[in-house]
């Protein structure tokens, strides 16, 4: 299969998705992929030639964002805050996998549970994540792009290794941070351990900067919902705009672990560029320790050897 990356470690001044090289006879995975960030995403994937699984919850939903973007597209049901519902995708995946965008994501609700009983924003932003590309990882050919944000420098900016999920001192900012975190410490940790194992697949994370989509419309807040409501009218840039560092990061030829983002003011708006991140999401010992306690609380193990071992 041809070599579909181009060249460039930083965001040119006007790149967007007509950029995006042939991506024909490459297969690519969107979760969330029916609303959103993830339905462009999905669309600009497909007219560039990939064949694109749309990842959802909801068939009939999914189903109708299958018809939107066209091209050679499928549906397939997967619950993220749900481990057995992971599972069953990844057991039902047979061929190779060019592209595994984790993309879905739920931001700022009331204090819920998944199914497995974790807190609902960490466990389907990173562990559902977590467990999916774990099970998915012996068909990946190229690279997993996970979809963070500027909001993992909020709430306390640590992972509470003690309690992730925030028992009795719950927020919805505090767990929405908390669990973009995570993504951007399983990215780093992720491509140490591709590169251990001498794998060419590369793992990368982007966020979308400040971007009218449907995702601010749940906070638990009433008064912030209408906040965000105007804030999207007037200052954030289309959806169309903010999945721009998602396929910049998904087809350019970047470093593994990079974080890529809107290059304007505050990583509001923008050109995809590569960003930078706090602190805490550049630890490496905190990267490991969240593995661990992941593998842990998903049943799902490292799959790949160390190169050179047996």
């Amino acid at each position: 299969m041809a070599d579909t990356r181009t060249s460039g470690a930083r965001g040119k001044r006007g790149w967007n998705a007509t950029d995006l090289p042939d991506l024909t006879g490459r297969t690519a995975v969107v979760t969330g992929a029916n609303s959103g960030l993830g339905l462009v995403t999905a669309e600009a994937l497909a007219r560039a030639g990939a064949h694109v699984v749309i990842a959802v919850r909801d068939l009939a939903r999914g189903g109708a964002a299958a018809a939107k973007v066209g091209g050679s597209t499928e549906v397939r049901r997967l619950d993220l805050a749900d481990l057995e519902s992971v599972r069953e995708f990844a057991a039902g995946w047979d061929r190779p996998l060019d592209l595994l965008i984790n993309n879905a994501g739920v931001m700022m609700l009331p204090e819920r549970r998944t199914q497995q009983g974790f807190e609902l924003q960490f466990g389907t932003n990173h562990l559902g994540h977590f467990a999916l590309t774990n099970l998915l990882l012996p068909h990946i050919t190229d690279r997993v792009v996970t979809v963070s944000s500027a909001y993992h420098r909020l709430g306390d900016g640590v992972i509470h290794f003690d309690d992730v999920n925030l028992t009795g001192r719950y927020t919805p900012t505090r767990a929405y941070a908390q669990s973009k975190l995570a993504n951007l410490l399983f990215t780093l940790e992720l491509q140490r351990r591709l590169s251990e194992a001498g794998s060419p697949v590369r793992a990368l994370s982007a966020h979308p900067g400040y971007a009218a989509t449907n995702l601010q419309s749940h906070h638990a807040n009433p008064l912030a919902r209408a906040a965000m409501a105007v804030g999207n009218r007037l200052f954030a840039q289309t959806d169309r705009a903010g999945a721009l560092p998602t396929l910049y990061a998904a087809c350019q030829d970047l470093p593994g672990a990079s974080y890529v983002g809107p290059s304007g003011l505050g990583e509001m708006r923008g050109a995809p560029a590569l960003v930078g991140r706090s602190p805490a999401a550049s630890d490496p010992g905190a990267a490991r320790r969240l593995w661990t306690l992941s593998e842990e609380l998903t049943g799902v193990e490292w799959q790949l050897k160390p190169a050179g071992r047996p």
